[in-house]
Parts: structure tokens; C-alpha cells; sequence
């Protein structure tokens, strides 16, 4: 699949109102990402789009919809001065320059620990939570052998094969994508695990202080785990995993996919091996990864979505829905086959979006909401 974004930049906000606003637009009802921008570029600046988002919701059907208040981003931002954690935005100094390569950044993250362990070169290290011994181990060698190279490790602060990569290299710093809110520890066992990683590392969130991680959090957190690194390594992943929803994000980011084979009767195994199948480098040891990465670095950063004209898109909704089915659909293929010029399109589908008949996923797909 492929990710278009056009090369018109996005300039952070620089004033705390606009900050404010910026907090706001994403953190209102069913504005993610790939909206929150479109939104931005179409109006100019985020308090202008938080204007015009109630007229948009109404005209897409969508009743009584209210925009993300003053106060609840106020709050927001005094949580996180009370954990200590720090909030980057979308092309300022602090956001990492990883994350601004991928298709769908976040426009707002937050960070717990020591941003400047990302500097680094990194490699992420994703596996089954019920790993065996072996898994635990390969994952301990791994991550101990890419931290004393001076690689970065990133993962994912679950169980299993993720709380050993941290371990394993926690004293030279890793860094943990959260699908809570940063001040959020889960599982709650790795609560002095974290401690660690925020004294060297970093801990790292899209999503609000406070938020308690649901099962719908977590495909979302692994696209950060696959931009923010150039490399992803995959550990004893089931044939449908979640650890295999990273390696896919890695691949649409133009990231490398790595894989440690296993037994072909062990299920937690299945998925490596399909990955290794098609094409993902095969990994037997630390050297193995460092020698697949060569001289390679992330590729340089991209912008965020150019403006689009406001416009009457009437009569095009049935159409794009008879088109889109649960199963996600390439943005760019459903553009080229619905008889309208795109930005009428891309238009239409944000109304669409915001009125909860139409969900964007990582990768630029779309699909109708079950």
C-alpha cells in the first residue's frame, strides 16, 4: 500500500493559545490525525477549524456536537506538568523527526525521560507476550547486543518479549511507546520498569494524561513503534498478532522488517515464518540485524497534508459509501474511482468521518464503521 502526503509544510504553534487550540481540535469527538490536519490546512490555523467544526458536524448529520473545551485541555496540560512529562508538537524542535516520515503522525505527543536518546539510531524489538524461554532469551541477546552497539531500542512495555527488550537495555537508555497516557503504567508489574526507563530513556504517547489503554489503543500505539524506528524486529509473533500489525506499519512506512524463525509447530512461531516467506530479512543474531541496517538512516521528513478548498460535496456520500466496505480500502484507489474532482472527495470524506459512517486507519485505508 502506499502513502501519499504532499509537500506543504505545517507550522507548529508557537503561542500558548494556539498550542491550547491545537490540543483542542485533536482531542475533540472523532478527530484523529489525518482529520486534525486536513482541518488545519483547510481553515488555516486550529482555532479557526475549531469554529468551523460544529457547522461541519451538522452538515455530515452528526447532532449536537461540541468541541473539545478550554478547560479539559488546560487540565490536560497541568497533569502532565504534575507527571513531569513534556508536549511536543507536529515540526517543532522537540517532536522527533521519525515520526514526522510517517503518513499519519500523531500532532501532539507526550514524553516522560530524556528526549535526547533520540538522536539515536533505532531498531524496534516487538514479540509475543506469552514468549517461551527461548524467545525471552533471543529477545534479551537482541536488545543487550543492539544497545552495546549504540543502537536505540524501542518496544512496546508489554509483557513478554517487549519487558525484556526494555531491560535489556535500559541502561543506555530504550524508549516505550505507551497506548495510554504517559502517567498511565501498564501492566501494572512494570511500574518500576518504567521508573527505570524514564530515568534513561523515554516514555512516549499520543494519547491524553490519564487515558487507561483499551484493546483499540493498541494498533494505533504500533505505528509509532514502526516510525520512530528504521528497522523492526519481530520475536515469536502469532499468525495474528499484534506484533505482525507492526511489522505491516513498518513496511508501509518504508522501515525494514526483520524476524527470528521458529519451530514450524509453534504457533507463537507462525508469524515470523509467514514473514520471513515473504521477504523479511531472517535473523540469527545481533549481527544479523546491524548487517541488514548497514549505512542506512530513516528517510529524510515529510509534511503534512496541503490545504483543501471548502466545498458542496451533496450527493457524493452514497456513492463513496457503496464503494467502501469494512474491509479497508487504499485512499487513493477510492479517489480515483469516485467521478469528482479529488479535493470534492477528500472534502466529503471528512464530513464523513467526523460523522462516524467512515474510519481512517494507518497506511492512508478507509473502511465503513461495523
Amino acid at each position: 500500500r502506499r502513502v501519499t502526503t504532499p509537500p506543504n509544510p505545517i507550522t507548529p504553534p508557537l503561542s500558548r493559545d494556539e498550542q491550547i487550540a491545537w490540543l483542542r481540535l485533536l482531542r475533540s469527538r472523532r478527530v484523529g490525525p489525518s482529520t486534525f490536519f486536513r482541518l488545519l490546512t483547510e481553515h488555516g490555523s486550529a482555532g479557526q477549524a475549531l469554529a468551523e467544526l460544529p457547522r461541519i458536524a451538522a452538515a455530515a448529520g452528526v447532532k449536537d456536537y461540541a468541541v473539545c473545551s478550554e478547560a479539559a485541555a488546560l487540565a490536560e496540560i497541568r497533569a502532565g506538568k504534575i507527571a513531569g512529562a513534556r508536549l511536543s508538537f507536529f515540526g517543532d524542535e522537540t517532536y522527533p523527526k521519525a515520526l514526522m516520515t510517517i503518513g499519519d503522525a500523531p500532532p501532539v505527543i507526550w514524553t516522560r525521560g530524556v528526549r535526547e536518546v533520540l538522536t539515536r539510531r533505532a531498531v524496534a524489538i516487538v514479540g509475543a507476550r506469552n514468549a517461551s524461554s527461548l524467545g525471552l532469551r533471543t529477545a534479551k541477546l537482541l536488545a543487550g547486543g543492539l544497545s552495546e552497539a549504540g543502537f536505540l531500542v524501542i518496544s512496546g512495555l508489554a509483557r513478554g518479549i517487549d519487558t525484556v527488550s526494555h531491560q535489556a537495555s535500559v541502561r543506555r537508555g530504550t524508549v516505550a511507546v505507551l497506548a495510554g497516557g504517559v502517567d498511565v503504567v501498564y501492566p501494572a508489574d512494570n511500574a518500576s520498569l518504567m521508573q527505570e526507563i524514564t530515568d534513561t530513556g523515554l516514555c512516549l504517547s499520543e494519547q491524553p494524561m490519564g487515558l487507561q489503554p483499551m484493546a483499540r489503543h493498541f494498533p494505533r500505539r504500533n505505528r509509532l513503534i514502526a516510525g520512530l524506528a528504521e528497522a523492526v524486529v519481530v520475536i515469536e509473533a502469532a499468525a495474528d498478532s499484534g506484533s505482525l500489525i507492526t511489522a505491516r506499519d513498518a513496511l508501509d512506512q518504508g522501515r525494514e522488517v526483520l524476524a527470528v524463525p521458529g519451530h514450524p509447530f509453534d504457533a507463537r512461531s507462525s508469524g515470523c515464518n509467514m514473514l520471513i516467506r515473504d521477504g523479511a530479512t531472517l535473523v540469527r543474531d545481533v549481527r544479523d540485524v546491524i548487517e541488514a541496517l548497514g549505512e542506512r538512516s530513516v528517510v529524510a521528513p515529510v509534511a503534512a497534508p496541503i490545504p483543501q478548498p471548502k466545498i458542496d460535496v451533496t450527493g457524493l456520500a452514497g456513492e463513496i459509501i457503496a464503494r467502501l466496505s469494512v474491509s479497508p480500502l487504499p485512499e487513493d484507489e477510492l479517489i480515483r474511482d469516485i467521478p469528482a474532482p479529488s479535493e470534492v472527495t477528500a472534502a466529503h470524506l471528512t464530513e464523513l468521518e467526523l460523522s462516524g459512517r467512515v474510519t481512517r486507519h494507518s497506511g492512508g485505508v478507509l473502511s465503513l464503521v461495523a
